[in-house]
């Protein structure tokens, strides 16, 4: 019996999934500012500590609440996702792609790894479709439940090893010995592999699954496409998509052609595996 594929798509969620970023909606205007505002503020102390970006947003996560005498606990920031607002098509878009799949005879995985806040994503409405969720992670103090160190934080370069661990299936991210071991059977093909992200900030997962075999997409809203036109020319991406998640949109389409190419390679590799065997067995038979 044919083994059934798995295609993992793996995306990125601020300006891939939502409008804007994620701490917008409700962090931000729980400060009392306005998003540039805050990341003005992280910005510039990015530039006077020469402290790491995704860092500095976490560190001013937790400044920020103190001043304004905000608790930030796991479950505020729970809160937080509830009023994310998506691009058209998202709420339904998990299931409908998993019923393709389906309908196939592939198996659709989704997985989030995001510069974002964990804590906001685990509260908004499509959390639960997604298979993992990696994200930047606070660590809270048991005793008064606030934020106290990082406890992961994923810039744009460190998004790379999870495709790595998709691949794998080493998605533990406390398991750094499964990760490195050399696979020759992976979970998961690189060419099964699909990367969904909004821009310039997501190049070097795109560039590290499109030379493997697999298929990276370029999301963008169409108020602003510039950067994507970039991102064609140089080949750092196979298609450019417009941020509609609906039936029967260029992003669907897409998705579901990459789909049907996965359900057609198992197809075929299932027949050569087949004919090998026949063939190894014929010649023995002969001998």
């Amino acid at each position: 019996m044919m083994k059934k594929p798995i295609v993992a798509i793996m995306y990125d969620f601020d300006k891939t999934l939502s409008t804007t970023d994620m701490q917008d909606y409700g962090f931000i205007p729980k400060l009392g500012m306005t998003p540039d505002e805050f990341w003005g503020a992280t910005g510039e102390f990015t530039k006077k500590t020469g402290v790491e970006r995704i860092l500095s947003y976490m560190y001013m996560m937790v400044y920020l609440s103190k001043q304004k005498g905000i608790k930030l606990t796991k479950k505020e920031l729970n809160s937080m996702g509830k009023n994310i607002q998506y691009f058209p098509g998202v709420e339904t878009w998990f299931k409908r792609i998993n019923d393709y799949g389906k309908s196939k005879g592939v198996k659709v995985e989704h997985y989030l790894v995001s510069s974002g806040t964990r804590e906001i994503v685990e509260g908004c409405s499509i959390a639960k479709n997604f298979k993992e969720i990696y994200g930047c992670e606070f660590y809270f103090d048991p005793e008064t439940e606030e934020p106290i160190w990082p406890k992961l934080a994923i810039n744009y370069t460190q998004k790379t090893q999870y495709f790595f661990r998709i691949s794998k299936g080493a998605t533990n991210q406390g398991d750094d010995t499964k990760i490195n071991e050399k696979t020759v059977n992976r979970r998961i093909p690189y060419s099964n592999i699909i990367y969904m992200g909004d821009g310039m900030t997501d190049v070097p997962c795109m560039v590290l699954v499109k030379q493997n075999g697999g298929s990276a997409i370029a999301i963008y809203d169409k108020k602003d496409s510039a950067g994507i036109k970039s991102l064609l020319k140089g080949g750092r991406v196979n298609y450019a998509c417009h941020a509609n998640y609906k039936e029967d949109s260029d992003l669907d389409k897409t998705i579901k052609l990459i789909i049907d190419g996965a359900a057609t390679r198992a197809i075929l590799n299932a027949k050569t595996e087949a004919l090998q065997k026949r063939a190894l067995k014929l010649a023995e038979e002969e001998k």
